[in-house]
């Protein structure tokens, strides 16, 4: 019995390395050849052993990381065009590549870099693996209820980084909330992808240890309830986020036999801007429990 863990440990590791150089070596040889002798399997094997550990072959995983990236690139470069991404994502035309992200993302490139639907293309990006390595991450906590000092933010989800910054000018102006000491969070009271441009509403909040001065920036105090959550850490940029939220709803939570309270999740951001770019950045992403 441990000989056979062991082996399935060594299988599963060796498999993780190769996955690990497809994500960073996008644009470079990825043939069956190249990850065969990465994953030091017979070349004969190889397409029937990731096809069974990852479920989907090895051909389509690798389109569809490239397709992956150039999807992120365009929603958040405005300076990126598609015929960029189709040369990014090794397409000969941008003919090509926008059948092949149409067909993988439910919507053209052009569309989608205009408003990017992280819902609709969760639905659409289903790769066993990556659903399967998500829920393993999953955790269950007891989060303490947290006063925090909120700014609300109305309007475009474009718009949020120039509320705050004005929150930022509020921490440093009140001395309340510092960053040093103080944990970061945020609450989204309504879905981008689903709601207006103009009626989304965010709540920008920094820990507090005590009342909210009185101020002309518009910041107040709440408090995030305590409970059960579920917590899952999202990996760079949160214009993203959305990619890791889905997945949780879409596969984690049917399966785990919990329920949702009926509060909204909520970020913790672990990194700062601009000291840690945002490729870089880690996010907490709590889902409240019953």
């Amino acid at each position: 019995m441990q000989a056979h863990a062991d082996a399935t440990r060594v299988y599963s590791k060796r498999f993780e390395i190769v996955l690990a150089y497809i994500d960073t070596n996008l644009e470079g040889d990825l043939s069956v050849d190249a990850l065969s002798c990465i994953a030091n399997f017979s070349k004969f094997h190889f397409h029937r052993q990731f096809a069974a550990y990852v479920g989907i072959p090895v051909a389509r995983y690798v389109q569809l990381m490239r397709l992956r990236r150039a999807a992120h690139r365009l929603a958040s470069r405005e300076s990126c065009s598609v015929l960029d991404a189709a040369l990014d994502a090794d397409f000969d035309s941008p003919e090509a590549f926008s059948r092949a992200f149409k067909r993988a993302f439910g919507a053209a490139p052009s569309s989608f870099r205009q408003r990017p639907n992280w819902q609709i293309w969760s639905a659409t990006f289903v790769v066993p693996y990556l659903s399967r390595k998500l829920a393993m991450q999953v955790q269950i906590v007891d989060f303490s209820a947290t006063r925090v000092a909120a700014l609300e933010h109305c309007g475009q989800i474009g718009l949020v980084n120039e509320s705050v910054r004005k929150f930022i000018d509020w921490r440093k102006q009140s001395g309340q909330s510092p960053l040093p000491s103080s944990r970061t969070f945020g609450i989204p009271r309504s879905n981008p992808d689903t709601t207006p441009a103009d009626g989304f509403r965010f709540d920008i909040c920094g820990e507090i240890d005590e009342p909210v001065a009185p101020n002309d920036y518009g910041v107040r105090e709440l408090v995030i309830p305590g409970g059960r959550c579920a917590v899952v850490r999202h990996a760079g940029s949160t214009d993203h986020i959305g990619e890791t939220i889905y997945p949780i709803y879409r596969d984690w939570l049917p399966a785990s036999g919990e329920e949702l309270r009926d509060q909204p999740l909520f970020f913790h951001y672990l990194s700062v801007y601009p000291d840690t770019p945002q490729d870089q950045w880690q996010t907490d992403i709590y889902i409240p429990l019953v």
